[in-house]
């Protein structure tokens, strides 16, 4: 919905490679020519005349309306990621877990099934197994690595499949290409959490998946400020059946935080290249160590999907998961002599983060299956950041150190 009233010029860039997509793209300048984006802090509009709020009201005349519904600001962050993840539409949320839950609940009703991938954050398990089943909407979880386990749990009322890939913590993957051609075979539409992957490594729509789900207060805002998520597709999905679940329940980004989130698109490329070069370095540090018995980084050679790896993403990305020998009394000892490196349940930040999954993001998984999706007692998930990698380095081998002596 763009407010043609207010708005002089609009940068073009459809055909822009990715770094200057980041900088321009979605732009819109008002009458004064301001050099950054203009944060419109408004709840609401006014009209030049009854005719004129009736005619938009009725879609006739293209304008805004009300922040819950469209806003100038969220609109240019809008149209900026769809040029980054070459989608043609796309909607901002209060939070990434708004964007899951968006996603899903606007195109499901009571009868129908969801299938998908079991290793998920905890958070998007709940809403795919609890608050989905009060609605009456049944779900399977499925081992995400097997396209026969997919097949398998397909019914003849199967509306959605959901996975994220990488996965959290396990940095697991599943084949985008492979589900979502299974997914459109029987009917389904492919959700695909990209959150780790970031959109500079994975697209998951040119591979594809039918909506793509961020959380942007990971990598996107990626300095600890703003909680944002996004959901992006193509123009008839976002007008049929997201825009009336958007407008009605209110999960709209809010201005401010969609300018902080335009400001930081357009660190975004040299942000998480730097991250990702950190975090394999730390993986190739973390495999030469004793008392370090495994380490799970999609850039190596030696992760158990390597080859989909390869063929998937265009590089490892920021996070790396390990386990330390000892269990949880080691782990906990190599987090608490840590110095540089914070303890921090987030991810994807200018600063160095680990956490203990099992007793933080997936501490309401049963033991059963924390041990089914291999999330041990011993299992740590880094976020590389923005430090030098030798400081890190340093910092995590003195972190080993203590976990040897606390065995």
């Amino acid at each position: 919905m763009k407010g043609a009233d207010i708005v002089t010029k609009s940068i073009p860039g459809k055909n822009w490679r990715q770094a200057t997509a980041l900088v321009h793209g979605g732009t819109t300048r008002s009458q004064f020519g301001e050099t950054s984006e203009a944060l419109y802090l408004t709840q609401g509009f006014v009209y030049d005349s009854a005719e004129t709020a009736e005619a938009r009201f009725k879609g006739d005349e293209d304008g805004f309306i009300y922040s819950r519904y469209a806003n100038p600001t969220v609109e240019m962050l809008e149209q900026r990621l769809c040029q980054l993840e070459g989608a043609e539409a796309a909607r901002a949320t209060a939070s990434g877990m708004a964007a899951v839950h968006a996603s899903i609940a606007c195109q499901v009703e009571a009868g129908d099934d969801i299938v998908s991938a079991r290793a998920l954050f905890g958070s998007c398990r709940w809403v795919i197994e609890t608050q989905m089943a009060r609605c009456g909407v049944t779900s399977t979880l499925v081992d995400g690595r097997d396209i026969e386990a997919w097949k398998k749990a397909v019914k003849p009322n199967t509306k959605v499949f959901f996975l994220e890939t990488p996965t959290n913590p396990t940095l697991e993957l599943c084949d985008i290409a492979a589900i979502a051609d299974l997914a459109h075979e029987v009917g389904a539409k492919l959700i695909v959490d990209n959150v780790f992957a970031t959109p500079l490594w994975q697209r998951p729509l040119e591979l594809g998946a039918d909506i793509v789900v961020y959380s942007a207060t990971k990598h996107i805002d990626g300095q600890g400020r703003c909680l944002g998520g996004a959901i992006l597709s193509d123009r008839e999905w976002i007008d049929e059946k997201l825009y009336d679940y958007y407008r009605h329940t209110g999960p709209s980004m809010s201005p401010f935080n969609a300018w902080v989130m335009l400001k930081s698109l357009e660190t975004l490329s040299a942000r998480v290249c730097q991250q990702t070069e950190t975090a394999s370095q730390i993986a190739d540090f973390l495999s030469e160590q004793i008392g370090i018995t495994k380490v799970l980084y999609p850039g190596r050679d030696d992760h158990p999907q390597a080859e989909l790896a390869a063929r998937q993403m265009q590089e490892g990305s920021t996070l790396v998961a390990f386990e330390v020998d000892g269990g949880k009394p080691a782990a906990f000892a190599f987090l608490n002599a840590l110095e540089l490196i914070q303890i921090s349940n987030n991810l994807g930040d200018a600063k160095s983060l680990i956490t203990h999954p099992a007793t933080t993001t997936h501490k309401n998984l049963t033991q059963e299956a924390r041990d089914e999706l291999g999330i041990s007692d011993g299992m740590l998930r880094l976020s590389a950041g923005l430090e030098d990698p030798q400081d890190l380095i340093e910092d995590v081998e003195a972190a080993i150190a203590a976990a040897k002596r606390a065995c």
